[in-house]
Order: C-alpha cells, then structure tokens, then sequence
C-alpha cells in the first residue's frame, strides 16, 4: 500500500514511523489530482485555507488525511480526515482521528487493517484528546515561569523526573511549535477560559518571527 505524504517541512528521515507497513512517497505540493496507485493522502502542512481546502478536495473520494489538531471539520468544511501529526504525536502506535461520517469510518478500519499501527476516533473539537491535555500541561508550565515559582530546566526536570513524561513541558512546546500550542489554546479559551494563554507564552509568540502558521 503507498500513502502520500504532502509536506515541505519534512523528510523521509522526519517521519519515518508515519504508518508502518505502507510505502511512503513523499510530496511536496498537493498533486492536481488523485493517482490511482495511492491509497491514502496526508498533509503535514495543512493550513485551514480556502486554497489549500480546495486542492485537498480535489484528491477526493481518496482517503485525505488533513493534520488539523485546532480547525474542525466543521470548519474545514469538507470529508477529510484529521489527524493529530503534531511532532511527536504522529509516530505513535495510536493515531488520533476524527472521521467525517460512517461510511469514512468503515474505510479507516478497513485501511488501518494493512498497517503495523492502529488508531482512535475522536470527537471533532479542537485539539481532540492528548493535544488538548498536553497544551494545557505546558499553558500551567509557562504560568508557574511566569510566577517565578522555578526556571525553565527545573520545571522540564521535575516534570520528566516526577511524572514520568518523556519531555518536559518547555521542551514539548519547542518541539511541537509554540505557535501551534498558543493557537490551540486561545481556540479552546474561547468556551472555557481556563485555557486562556499565559501572558509569558503569548508574549514567547509575538516574539518570533511572523511565517504561515500551520495547526
């Protein structure tokens, strides 16, 4: 089975766990149309835009894979798959995905059958399950930095020594992408502001340099 992976930001070398068991051909632009030996789309780089929503529907009734942690399906507006292909996230054993409808669901098991990997649906909010907790977990880091209540490294430290994580909290954030975590955050604060940025992270955002953000 060969499963296209659409990115420009990664390499083969980047992700090669993305779904064991499958041939990856690695893309760096959506193609104008579907190719009947792919099975799968995947794009890493999704941006929730009506020109990128486009080419991406163009690849339909393919299974499309869209790496959309904060925009909905709802929002996208079109039957694609999220996936959670935050760094770190999307080569584990266990994806997390929000299917668009049953017949989308029948597929995904019938793919995921073929592959060294297994999956879970989610519910179609932002940042489904374990980005949501993770966000949160580095948002309370970034506000205890921001009480002075320890430094950066000690806070990574405790969190890695007392609870077992494999980074800590100032570590996930730069691997996943600051920008992506601050812009989960603000979409979940706006129902529940318990998830309001801290003024710290907000400010770690404004500071760096302006480019195309990708949730």
């Amino acid at each position: 089975m060969t499963i296209a992976a659409i990115t420009q930001r990664h390499t083969d070398k980047d992700l090669p766990s993305l779904f064991p068991g499958a041939e990856i051909r690695w893309m760096n632009n959506v193609p104008a149309q579907p190719e009947p030996e792919i099975a799968a789309y995947v794009d890493l780089d999704f941006v929730c835009d009506a020109t990128r929503v486009e080419q991406l529907s163009r690849l339909l009734p393919a299974l499309v894979f869209v790496n959309a942690v904060t925009p909905t399906l709802q929002e996208i507006g079109h039957p694609f798959v999220r996936i959670n292909a935050w760094p770190g996230f999307a080569t584990r054993k266990m994806h997390e995905l929000v299917t668009p409808d049953e017949a989308t669901k029948q597929r995904l098991a019938t793919f995921y059958s073929q592959l060294d990997c297994d999956y879970r649906l989610t519910p179609d909010v932002p940042g489904m399950i374990s980005a949501r907790v993770v966000a949160g977990i580095i948002n309370e880091a970034w506000y205890a930095w921001e009480e002075k209540v320890s430094t950066r490294e000690e806070i990574d430290t405790a969190m890695r020594l007392g609870t077992n994580y494999p980074l800590g909290p100032f570590e996930w954030g730069e691997r996943i992408g600051l920008e992506q975590v601050a812009g989960l955050l603000r979409s979940l604060s706006l129902t529940d502001p318990r998830y309001m940025p801290a003024k710290a992270l907000a400010d770690a955002v404004a500071g760096l340099p302006k480019k195309l953000k990708c949730d």
